[in-house]
């Protein structure tokens, strides 16, 4: 049985589980057997043609399977598989967003980040008149 490492985005999926030992013979057959025994991983892997989605990249022993046979890279006992589907986006906020930019000079006009506060001269606030 090969090992498949699960993401944490797909870990409510399979209960929590971190890694899931599956049975095959190639790449294919384990995530075969992985969607067997948590079926809602289906939609997250793969799309309405049963084809392993494209913003899924899957390795066995650290190398993309592209690079190899895709799915019908042959793996072992003593390999690893891990499932990184591709993050992008986020979730927009559920705050109004501001409907006027904000005008006018800001209370303090100079850079924001410490460091580059240090170059100019040290922090307004820092220094005592």
């Amino acid at each position: 049985m090969s090992t498949v490492r699960i993401p944490p985005v797909l870990r409510p999926a399979t209960g929590g589980a971190k890694q899931v030992e599956v049975a095959g013979a190639t790449v294919g057959e384990a995530l075969d057997a992985l969607v067997a025994a948590y079926p809602a991983l289906r939609a997250q892997l793969f799309g309405p043609d049963g084809q392993l989605n494209r913003f899924v990249n899957v390795y066995v022993n650290d190398t993309d399977v592209r690079h190899l046979e895709d799915t019908a890279t042959p793996i072992g006992e003593r390999d690893t598989i891990v499932i990184l589907p591709a993050m992008a986006g986020g979730e927009l906020s559920r705050s109004p967003r501001r409907s006027e930019p904000k005008t006018g000079p800001r209370e303090d006009d100079g850079p924001r980040h410490p460091a580059l506060r240090e170059r100019r001269g040290g922090c307004r606030r820092s220094r005592r008149r």
